[in-house]
């Protein structure tokens, strides 16, 4: 009996003291692509998924929280192909500020997490991954784990709605510049690729797979180019004047500095996201620029979106990119009072 008390006591030890572990140091030298504030602590953290795999992450707390208090907590990723230090960090500071705990956390297989081969995406690690940093901020010392939501940035806008539709545990869900991965690796933008397009596609995909077997190295995707010509759709050069030039480039970032694994994208093709999000019974708020041309993931995702407790809010005047950076037009307002009614 005395046995099993001690074991109950040790094990209750350990899951109060999992995020005191997984904490590192405040974090000295600023390697953001934004200011910092002087409102908030940031310390670099450490988590598994359930794959395994070790996520990095920076925690944002609020400066003046008192030592024993419990705060609402939000965590954060995204875009697609982005790190922590760009626009998922502009999205927790900012937030932090407004009394949050937030966590932005680079996916598996990029940027400082864990997992190889490096730079690949998959729909089912990378929802998973939402999961994970939720298990890390319901253990965290200063979160109260019933009020834990999640936001996602670009393509894992997609994910973390694929995250709220499985994980009963995330309160409030927040999607901006929302990408369907999977819908546009099996479709093409604007549902223009038919399936013969689609066959030919993985044809190519897994004769690659052949050869980067034979070669023992993986084959890259192409990226965004080095310089513009100027006949580049608007679209690619909105996302080159973010990743490649000062205002956002980042030397871990796949779009700034790196490329996708080619074969990643078969994982994409085979496996659709979204198909049990009309059973998210939780908050959700989806942001979109009127002018990006990416809407029409946010409005299709939306109408299967099911209760009173949803809405779409459209930027006027925003392309895409805007919703990264740009403090002029991500309304962090109204994503503050969102998360402050309902996690609650």
């Amino acid at each position: 009996m005395f046995n099993k008390i001690l074991k109950l006591f040790f094990i209750g030890v350990f899951v109060m003291g999992l995020a005191d572990i997984a904490e590192a140091n405040v974090i000295k030298k600023w390697d953001k692509v934004f200011e910092k504030s002087d409102n908030v602590i940031v310390k670099k953290v450490k988590f598994n998924n359930r794959f395994g795999i070790t996520l990095v992450g920076d925690l944002y707390i609020p400066k003046a929280m008192k030592p024993n208090e419990k705060l609402p907590a939000i965590a954060i990723s995204g875009p697609f192909g982005a790190v922590k230090e760009q626009a998922s960090g502009l999205y927790a500071q900012t937030l932090a500020q407004h009394g949050f705990i937030t966590l932005a956390f680079d996916p598996s297989f990029t940027g400082e997490s864990k997992g190889e081969p490096r730079n690949v995406a998959s729909p089912d690690i990378n929802t998973e991954d939402f999961s994970a940093a939720v298990d890390f901020l319901s253990n965290y010392k200063n979160v109260d784990s019933d009020k834990i939501g999640i936001l996602g940035i670009c393509g894992f806008g997609g994910f973390a709605l694929n995250a709220a539709a499985i994980d009963t545990r995330i309160k409030a869900t927040v999607t901006s510049t929302m990408y369907d991965m999977t819908r546009v690796s099996a479709y093409g933008y604007n549902d223009s690729m038919d399936k013969n397009e689609r066959f030919e596609l993985k044809k190519q995909l897994n004769n690659q797979r052949t050869i980067d077997f034979k070669e023992k190295k993986y084959a890259k995707a192409s990226g965004l180019p080095e310089k513009l010509t100027g006949k580049e759709p608007q679209f690619v050069a909105d996302y080159w004047g973010y990743y490649k030039t000062q205002r956002g480039f980042h030397s871990r970032s796949i779009n700034s500095n790196g490329n996708w694994n080619l074969t990643s994208s078969l994982s994409l093709i085979n496996q659709p996201i979204l198909n049990y999000a009309d059973e998210i019974d939780t908050p959700v708020l989806m942001i979109h620029g009127k002018n990006a041309h990416s809407r029409y993931f946010s409005e299709d995702a939306y109408k299967k979106l099911k209760g009173e407790n949803k809405e779409l809010l459209i930027i006027e005047d925003a392309n895409h990119v805007d919703l990264y950076d740009n403090l002029e037009k991500i309304p962090f307002d109204k994503i503050e009072a969102f998360f402050s009614k309902n996690l609650k």
